[in-house]
């Protein structure tokens, strides 16, 4: 299996964004199609038009709202891998932190502390959740040991011998 490798930091800052303004209006399209369809007037015709409607006015504002999250998360990150010099999880959870607090800035002081506490809480269950998939999924990838190596097994230069638990030979 391949790993996935990021890109370097300037080249991950514009990818990061595209990523989340892609997210954003996927998803903001689906929510805002079954809102439009459940607030238009009766009729399917109507229905529909009204579907689309909302699509086509908050599907890109919702993107852009992901894609300025995205970017300014992704350029906190690139700085904190810059100034630390390393790339663990400390810097997704920090990045997210401060994304929440600086997007939250004009609302006052107790809205960026709720907001910078909701970002970490985030990307640390984010990050500690792939952390665990990643371990649990681990031994999936080893290799497995080959049959000259297994000591279970029967050793060509002892016959038909077997060995115990102690590698003695019976």
């Amino acid at each position: 299996m391949e790993e996935y490798v990021r890109e370097p930091c300037p080249w991950r800052i514009v990818d990061d964004c595209g990523g989340a303004f892609t997210m954003g209006a996927i998803g903001g399209g689906v929510f805002q199609a079954v809102k439009g369809f459940r607030n238009a007037p009766a009729g399917v015709r109507h229905r529909l038009k009204g579907s689309a409607k909302a699509v086509r006015i908050r599907a890109p504002q919702i993107g852009g709202s992901f894609a300025v999250w995205g970017g300014l998360f992704s350029m906190i990150d690139c700085g904190l891998v810059r100034l630390r010099g390393k790339e663990d999880p400390w810097n997704s959870i920090t990045s997210g932190a401060l994304t929440g607090a600086i997007l939250a800035a004009r609302s006052g002081p107790l809205t960026v502390v709720g907001s910078a506490m909701m970002g970490g809480i985030l990307l640390a269950l984010i990050e500690g959740v792939g952390i665990l998939l990643t371990r649990y999924t681990a031994h999936q990838f080893q290799n497995p040991m080959s049959f000259a190596d297994d000591p279970t097994q029967l050793h060509p230069q002892n016959g038909a011998q077997q060995s115990d638990a102690r590698g003695q030979f019976h």
